[in-house]
Protein backbone atom coordinates (compact mmCIF):
# COMPACT_ATOMS: atom_id res chain seq x y z
CA UNK A 1 0.00 0.00 0.00
CA UNK A 2 1.44 3.28 -1.32
CA UNK A 3 1.41 5.82 1.72
CA UNK A 4 3.23 8.75 0.13
CA UNK A 5 0.40 10.68 -0.87
CA UNK A 6 -0.46 10.90 2.85
CA UNK A 7 2.77 11.29 3.78
CA UNK A 8 2.54 14.73 1.55
CA UNK A 9 -0.54 15.42 3.17
CA UNK A 10 0.81 15.57 6.67
CA UNK A 11 4.06 17.46 6.06
CA UNK A 12 1.83 19.99 3.86
CA UNK A 13 -0.50 20.36 6.87
CA UNK A 14 2.47 20.34 9.58
CA UNK A 15 3.90 23.16 7.87
CA UNK A 16 0.52 25.44 7.65
CA UNK A 17 0.50 24.35 11.41
CA UNK A 18 3.60 25.56 12.82
CA UNK A 19 3.27 28.41 10.57
CA UNK A 20 0.12 29.32 12.32
CA UNK A 21 1.22 31.67 15.56
CA UNK A 22 -1.26 30.24 17.98
CA UNK A 23 0.66 26.76 17.67
CA UNK A 24 3.99 28.71 18.33
CA UNK A 25 2.60 30.21 21.21
CA UNK A 26 1.00 27.03 22.51
CA UNK A 27 3.68 25.30 22.02
CA UNK A 28 6.15 27.37 23.94
CA UNK A 29 3.40 27.54 26.90
CA UNK A 30 3.39 24.22 26.93
CA UNK A 31 7.00 22.99 26.37
CA UNK A 32 8.48 25.58 29.30
CA UNK A 33 6.08 24.16 31.62
CA UNK A 34 7.57 20.78 33.89
CA UNK A 35 4.73 19.19 34.26
CA UNK A 36 6.29 16.33 36.54
CA UNK A 37 5.59 18.51 39.51
CA UNK A 38 2.57 19.76 39.01
CA UNK A 39 -0.40 19.65 40.62
CA UNK A 40 -3.74 18.43 39.43
CA UNK A 41 -4.94 21.42 38.47
CA UNK A 42 -2.05 22.61 36.40
CA UNK A 43 -2.47 19.30 34.33
CA UNK A 44 -5.57 19.54 34.16
CA UNK A 45 -5.69 23.20 33.07
CA UNK A 46 -2.87 22.29 30.42
CA UNK A 47 -5.17 19.39 28.98
CA UNK A 48 -8.04 21.77 28.58
CA UNK A 49 -6.08 24.41 27.20
CA UNK A 50 -4.58 21.84 24.35
CA UNK A 51 -8.78 20.72 23.72
CA UNK A 52 -9.04 24.09 23.41
CA UNK A 53 -6.79 24.39 20.77
CA UNK A 54 -7.67 21.27 18.67
CA UNK A 55 -10.81 22.56 18.84
CA UNK A 56 -10.09 25.34 17.15
CA UNK A 57 -8.22 23.69 14.68
CA UNK A 58 -11.37 21.40 13.68
CA UNK A 59 -13.16 24.28 13.28
CA UNK A 60 -10.78 26.40 10.96
CA UNK A 61 -10.69 23.38 8.87
CA UNK A 62 -14.56 23.21 8.83
CA UNK A 63 -14.51 26.80 7.70
CA UNK A 64 -12.48 26.11 4.70
CA UNK A 65 -15.04 24.10 3.48
CA UNK A 66 -17.44 26.68 3.20
CA UNK A 67 -17.34 28.92 0.22
CA UNK A 68 -15.90 32.54 0.29
CA UNK A 69 -17.95 35.47 -1.21
CA UNK A 70 -16.86 36.79 -4.67
CA UNK A 71 -17.91 40.60 -3.54
CA UNK A 72 -15.40 41.13 -0.79
CA UNK A 73 -12.21 43.20 -1.38
CA UNK A 74 -8.95 42.64 -0.24
CA UNK A 75 -8.89 44.74 2.80
CA UNK A 76 -11.91 43.99 3.90
CA UNK A 77 -11.50 39.93 3.72
CA UNK A 78 -8.20 40.71 5.48
CA UNK A 79 -10.50 42.46 8.48
CA UNK A 80 -13.16 40.00 8.28
CA UNK A 81 -10.16 36.76 9.00
CA UNK A 82 -8.85 38.70 11.73
CA UNK A 83 -12.21 38.63 13.69
CA UNK A 84 -12.65 35.57 11.97
CA UNK A 85 -10.11 34.03 13.75
CA UNK A 86 -10.35 36.03 17.02
CA UNK A 87 -14.24 34.39 17.25
CA UNK A 88 -13.13 31.15 16.39
CA UNK A 89 -10.54 31.13 19.03
CA UNK A 90 -13.45 31.94 21.50
CA UNK A 91 -15.86 29.61 20.49
CA UNK A 92 -13.60 26.74 20.84
CA UNK A 93 -12.25 27.70 24.79
CA UNK A 94 -16.41 28.57 25.41
CA UNK A 95 -17.48 24.90 23.63
CA UNK A 96 -14.77 23.19 25.66
CA UNK A 97 -16.01 25.09 28.64
CA UNK A 98 -19.85 24.01 28.02
CA UNK A 99 -19.20 20.60 26.49
CA UNK A 100 -17.56 17.34 27.49
CA UNK A 101 -15.74 16.25 24.60
CA UNK A 102 -13.17 13.30 26.64
CA UNK A 103 -10.30 14.71 25.39
CA UNK A 104 -8.79 16.42 27.91
CA UNK A 105 -9.83 13.95 30.49
CA UNK A 106 -8.31 11.35 28.29
CA UNK A 107 -5.27 12.98 28.30
CA UNK A 108 -5.18 13.95 31.91
CA UNK A 109 -5.31 10.28 33.02
CA UNK A 110 -2.35 9.58 30.29
CA UNK A 111 0.07 12.55 31.83
CA UNK A 112 -0.54 11.16 35.24
CA UNK A 113 0.80 7.85 34.35
CA UNK A 114 3.57 9.20 32.83
CA UNK A 115 4.44 11.98 34.95
CA UNK A 116 3.11 9.47 38.09
CA UNK A 117 1.75 12.13 39.28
Amino acid sequence: MDISGLNAAFGEYSKQISGNNAAEQFKNKVSNKDYANATDEELMEACKEFEAYFVELMFKEMMKTVPESELSSGANTTLVNYYKDELVKDVAKQSVGQSNFGLAQTLYEQMKRNYEV
